[in-house]
């Protein structure tokens, strides 16, 4: 005689049944569960592009497609093209790249459960944000997440402008992004990697800093925010060293609609709020390149 369904059984069921038939409810996060962080310098198998240029971004903006001519239409629906790229481009054709309209200008780092994403897309209709997570449960909640929504608001254009991928930002952030294409980054709540031999995998370092530089345009906006002392400090230390970014007056801070919603809209921030910790924010402006 069979036992209860375990975990595993009891999610395939409900994404096999609940998931497929184009319903309007959104996912239960419960069934999409994982750990809370994961070894960025695992191997994790995952896709990537090559290039920014060679990202197919069709299937996860389809409302900001470029309209194509027909003799250089795809051969296939756009819907029918893998999601993302892998190591070998060359299982995509140019001509099943779908170009957008416009580059994605805001990526939410370890985006967790989307709580920032899909706060942020109605405040923000005009511009293309990206969640970027590495847990596969998660970042599959977010899309499905993302896709109830659309499909609840059908015909207003609410939460078109908004996607989520699974990706390890550490190895392969300018994949994703050229240069001097985001407006703004955020990194909320990142794993604090308490211990000293663990702080190489901390989501802020003189490396990993200058890769932001690389790909947030003059002017553009890191948003941080985290509930733990120590790893706030490291960031402001490791942002202010950093020849290419200044910190922005906490009078500007605050001011930022963006900041407000960092604070509450994030399952992170939602759970310090009932616990009634701490909240440390800082944000660090882009510099102008200095002239050759």
């Amino acid at each position: 005689m069979a036992g209860p369904a375990n975990k595993r059984q009891k999610r395939e069921e409900y994404k096999s049944t609940s998931r497929t038939d184009g319903t309007t409810e959104l996912p239960k996060k419960k069934f999409y569960r994982q750990r809370a962080h994961a070894n960025p310098f695992s191997d994790h198998q995952l896709t990537y592009p090559s290039s920014p240029d060679a990202m197919n971004w069709g299937p996860y903006y389809p409302a900001f497609v470029q309209q194509l001519p027909e003799e250089n239409a795809p051969t296939e629906p756009s819907e029918t093209v893998d999601v993302s790229t892998t190591k070998d481009d060359s299982t995509l054709t140019t001509n099943q790249i779908r170009k957008l309209t416009q580059d994605v200008e805001v990526a939410d780092i370890g985006c967790g459960f989307g709580g920032l994403l899909v706060a942020l897309a109605p405040k923000l209709p005009n511009t293309l944000l990206l969640g970027m997570e590495i847990r596969m449960q998660v970042s599959e909640y977010v899309q499905e997440r993302i896709k109830a929504l659309r499909a609840q608001n059908p015909g207003t254009g609410l939460y078109q402008n908004a996607a989520c991928l699974r990706a390890n930002t550490m190895k392969f952030l300018p994949n994703f992004f050229k240069k001097d294409q985001l407006s703004k980054i955020f990194l909320c709540f990142p794993d604090p990697h308490f211990k000293a031999r663990k702080h190489k995998a901390r989501i802020v370092s003189t490396t990993l800093n200058s890769e932001y530089a690389y790909v947030v345009r003059p002017g553009g906006i890191v948003y941080t925010i985290t509930d733990v002392e120590d790893l706030h400090n490291w960031m402001v230390q490791h942002f202010e060293a950093h020849p290419s970014f200044e910190r922005v007056p906490e009078d500007e801070q605050e001011a930022d609609e963006c900041v407000q919603v960092m604070r509450t809209e994030t399952e992170e921030g939602k759970k310090v709020e009932r616990n009634k910790g701490p909240k440390y924010v800082a944000l660090f402006r882009r510099k102008e390149d200095p002239p050759w």
